[in-house]
């Protein structure tokens, strides 16, 4: 026995599948399909120069996926790294670029993947000691100074002769500023709080660690007067002879380190 469905059952069937229908996806076109690789990584660096970014990677990852083996991948990937980074994006752009040294440790560009490198930490840094809002120094760690300054070091070391070894290595001077700042106000904070041992070590690392920078002279003085508190007569007066030898203007040995209303401002 035939079963008649009732005329509004049979309406909402056809209306479910009008609406499944309208609602299935349309695959847009690729419009690379066919392209040689010369194509798609020309049609990337325009979109490069355009600055749009987002576009161009898309391009770069279809050519890496096209052609793995071809002359364009290993540039591809330096390519997607700089993208990311012009896009304010530091975390995808050394994702890149730790790859690409990985996978081509020999590479002619390598000295540039280290550049590159050392730049985006650079710029990943911004706001470390320049932010107008102080913030407690003990609590924030300049790791991206530090890798900025591994970065160059290494570019200078293995390229000295790289185009690029001249802005690497003056990027380096500030950043040697930029740690040695960041040391400085960290013994203050020790210092501020009683602990003057702690306050102390700290300074003496900058003086070691970074013993050609204006720091060396608060850090001395910081140790005189960590020393002196401590009851350490002898390293005190060490102390303070050096101080007075390298800087014999200096009062950094009666300061007050107890407050710093400068140490957010630029090196």
């Amino acid at each position: 026995m035939r079963t008649i469905l009732p005329r509004f059952l049979l309406s909402a069937c056809a209306l479910a599948l009008i609406t499944a229908c309208s609602s299935t996806p349309v695959q847009e076109e690729d419009k690379t399909r066919g392209w040689t690789a010369d194509k798609i990584f020309n049609e990337a660096k325009s979109e490069q120069a355009a600055r749009n970014w987002v576009e161009s990677n898309k391009l770069l990852e279809k050519l890496e996926a096209r052609y793995p083996y071809g002359r364009y991948a290993q540039q591809a990937q330096l390519e997607m790294a700089f993208n990311h980074y012009k896009d304010e994006d530091p975390v995808l752009a050394l994702a890149a670029i730790d790859r690409f040294i990985k996978q081509n440790p020999a590479h002619p560009s390598m000295d540039y993947a280290l550049y590159l490198k050392g730049l985006v930490n650079f710029n990943d840094r911004q706001g470390f000691l320049s932010m107008a809002v102080p913030q407690d120094m003990s609590q924030r760690d300049p790791q991206a100074a530090r890798e900025s300054y591994a970065a160059f070091r290494e570019l200078l070391t293995r390229y000295p002769e790289s185009k690029y070894a001249s802005d690497g290595e003056i990027r380096m001077r500030y950043l040697i500023g930029v740690l040695a700042k960041y040391e400085l106000h960290v013994a203050r904070y020790y210092f501020k709080r009683g602990a003057y041992l702690a306050a102390a070590n700290r300074s003496a690392a900058v003086v070691s660690n970074f013993p050609n920078t204006k720091q060396v002279e608060m850090a001395l003085g910081m140790m005189v007067q960590s020393y002196d508190r401590l009851g350490m007569a002898t390293l005190r007066d060490d102390a303070l002879r050096v101080l007075k030898q390298n800087f014999p203007q200096s009062t950094a040995d009666k300061d007050d380190f107890t407050y710093d209303p400068d140490w957010w401002k630029p090196v």
